[in-house]
């Protein structure tokens, strides 16, 4: 079974208006009657309804209508094209109540505590707050570091458990190559 146009009632009073397509092959591609099609070309079918082009939506083409204006047996054939979807999910910058945001460094400090092997700037970017305030947190010079409570970021959704595990695989491999590095470089030495 083909695809209906987007709004086939609006479609077929732009087809009727602007082309030599049969009754016929409008109806049909537009999943209506060929009585109704007649009833929007004698002004009696769609009143007010304003004309939808399928060419402008990617439904058709202007070479599609033209063979098909040709040919009277010949139907019109949508345009079935797969459309990617690509996930901006990344790139949205998530809004944090402020009742919330004073607990960020609250965050910063159970990273810390809890995933030491987290750079400065993973901790930053996670939680939302400048790279100079997680190393404070961390030499515990921060200006209210006696007030904080280590507090789960991901319990309070500041950011998704997802988010953690990334940034904790890209920590553990950095940690890999340094080791290797300074093992490569140990080797170097001895020789």
């Amino acid at each position: 079974m083909s695809k209906a146009p987007l709004m086939p009632m609006a479609t077929a009073v732009w087809l009727v208006e602007n082309t030599t397509l049969t009754f016929k092959q409008i109806a049909e591609f537009c999943k209506l009657h060929e009585v109704e099609v007649q009833g929007i070309a004698d002004g009696e079918v769609a009143k007010g309804i304003v004309g939808y082009n399928p060419i402008m939506s990617g439904q058709l083409t202007q070479e599609e209508i033209r063979l098909s204006s040709e040919k009277e047996d010949r139907p019109l054939n949508i345009v079935d094209e797969e459309i990617m979807v690509k996930n901006i999910e990344s790139k949205i910058k998530k809004y944090i109540p402020l009742s919330k945001r004073q607990d960020k460094p609250d965050s910063a400090l159970w990273l810390l505590k809890n995933h030491s092997i987290l750079k400065d700037s993973q901790i930053a970017k996670l939680v939302g707050i400048a790279k100079n305030s997680v190393s404070l947190i961390r030499n515990k010079s921060y200006w209210n570091y006696n007030s904080l409570n280590a507090k789960d970021p991901v319990a309070m959704g500041l950011f998704s458990q997802k988010d953690l595990l990334q940034a904790l695989e890209k920590a553990e491999r950095r940690l890999k190559k340094d080791k290797k590095d300074k093992e490569s470089s140990n080797l170097l030495n001895k020789t």
